[in-house]
């Protein structure tokens, strides 16, 4: 006979916090949103391998996470996780790109030769949006620096026929250079000094490695949470399937990648375990590979008695996804990531390994956020939330005279990414998962990433709260009905500024 779960299951818009004890010690400035991402040893006194400073980490979608929204994410404390339905070298190209990035080092791959001609420095300049381009003797990135030319340089409206760049650029004898491995701060200090706006960081041969700019110190300062390795390169992570797994995670261990993610709609399969039990053997315990989706106890001690290094919460919650309506399969976000929340303590409680739980889907108001780590998250997962900036990869569009920008699921057919349903055999999905849509468009990542911390972080101030960890010892939950949700909006008056953030 079935099994039936007496209680229905609840979203997070059915539960509101009830305050706490707000003590004179409780303000903004206090509150840590630091969180792991990997299971530790926690019982041992263990640090995790890996944490972020916002408990925020973009989903696994061609609509969401590339290598643009990963360095963005990477710079407020997050973690993007580049999708895994296109190419592994595709892929592997964009995992590359974040971890040369650095943080203030700019690593470019649009350089020219000192023969070239100004109206190919012309059509550069519009194609990159880069006003300074960087001369080396063979075009490439990492070529003997001859010297940089700016948009400054010359007339860009008047540019004579078959002028050479090597006329007018700054030969490398006049340019000031940093010697590989210097710091940020030191390179600051000589752009300062010598009044220039970017300083070419070089090897002892002189071929180039990187360029720092004025501008990007100013925006290191004010990224204080920017999460960074140990070679001050940026953090991200990556989807992958359970098909090419094998072919595709040492291509991204190449390309430096830090951490992997198990894409998949239901992750309570031997697939995932086969995946994960063959990963961990072949490139070692250092690897470090979630899992997932599940919504119960039972799926959470699957994935981490086979290894999950942290575990993903949700079936049918996304915004875009349909799998609740085609195949009945699914549960509330807020029911799941409760019982999945217990199952988690139970498992560290019995092994004294902490495996962190990450919520994926059902999240529309910042509130949401911090509902989900009160009920025992580690961080959230989200995709229509990053969609809308502009450092996602989809177009921005005018529709009915409003800014939107395009956002599909990875269940649908745009997507093309049957991979992710994966039930062993050859056939590939015969019906969505997922639908095509568009999401209003929001501006720069930063900003908004920024107004949503702050309404986390005051809320836990409001439960008595410093640490994501004490907000879940401490908040104190409420369901509550469509009335009072009502209730909790404006209401029987007309709102004058309806672009108050919500």
């Amino acid at each position: 006979m079935a099994f039936f779960y007496e209680e229905p299951s609840h979203t997070f818009g059915e539960y509101l916090l009830i305050p706490g004890y707000t003590s004179a010690d409780c303000i903004p400035e206090h509150v840590t949103l630091r969180t792991p991402v990997v299971s530790y040893n926690k019982k041992a006194g263990e640090e995790p391998a890996l944490s972020m400073n916002i408990p925020m980490v973009s989903a696994v979608m061609q609509s969401v996470s590339d290598d643009k929204l990963a360095i963005a994410l990477a710079k407020e404390g997050g973690i993007s996780f580049i999708y895994g339905s296109q190419t592994i070298e595709d892929q592997a190209a964009m995992v590359a790109r974040v971890k040369s990035y650095k943080a203030g080092f700019v690593t470019s791959d649009s350089n020219i030769r000192p023969d070239q001609t100004l109206e190919e420095v012309v059509e550069l300049i519009k194609k990159t949006g880069h006003s300074t381009i960087a001369v080396t003797d063979d075009g490439s990135a990492r070529g003997k620096l001859e010297g940089i030319i700016t948009e400054r340089d010359f007339r860009i409206d008047h540019v004579p026929a078959n002028s050479k760049v090597s006329d007018y650029m700054t030969p490398f004898k006049d340019l000031i250079t940093g010697k590989d491995g210097i710091s940020l701060s030191d390179a600051n200090d000589l752009i300062w000094t010598h009044k220039v706006n970017q300083l070419p960081v070089i090897d002892s041969n002189n071929h180039l490695v990187s360029l720092v700019f004025r501008k990007d110190f100013d925006s290191h300062e004010t990224h204080p949470l920017e999460l960074l390795d140990s070679n001050h390169r940026y953090i991200v992570g990556a989807g992958i399937n359970t098909r090419d797994y094998m072919k595709r995670v040492p291509a991204l261990l190449d390309a430096g990648v830090d951490i992997l993610c198990l894409d998949s709609s239901e992750g309570y399969s031997e697939w995932q375990a086969r995946a994960l039990k063959d990963i961990h053997e072949k490139f070692g315990k250092n690897v470090k590979v979630g899992a997932g989706n599940v919504v119960d106890r039972e799926g959470f001690m699957f994935l981490a008695e086979n290894g999950a290094d942290f575990v993903k919460i949700g079936i049918g919650g996304g915004s875009i996804c349909i799998t609740r309506e085609q195949k009945g399969i699914g549960r509330g976000q807020a029911t799941a990531t409760i019982e999945v929340a217990k199952a988690r303590d139970e498992y560290y409680a019995k092994t004294g390994i902490y495996v962190p739980i990450c919520s994926d889907g059902g999240i529309v108001h910042d509130y949401h956020i911090t509902l989900a780590l009160a009920m025992g998250a580690d961080f959230v997962m989200l995709g229509r939330y990053f969609a809308r900036f502009d450092e996602s990869p989809t177009n921005k569009l005018i529709i009915n005279g409003n800014y939107v920008k395009e956002y599909w699921g990875e269940g649908s057919n745009r997507a093309r990414n049957w991979q992710r349903y994966d039930l062993g055999g050859k056939s590939g999905l015969s019906f969505e998962e997922g639908v095509d849509s568009y999401v209003p468009y929001a501006g720069r990542l930063h900003d908004n990433v920024a107004m949503t911390v702050s309404k986390v972080v005051h809320t836990m101030c409001n439960c008595g709260a410093l640490s994501i960890p004490e907000l879940q010892q401490k908040a104190k939950l409420t369901l509550v009905s469509q009335v009072t949700i009502d209730e909790g909006s404006a209401h029987d008056v007309t709102v004058k500024n309806t672009s108050i953030h919500s």
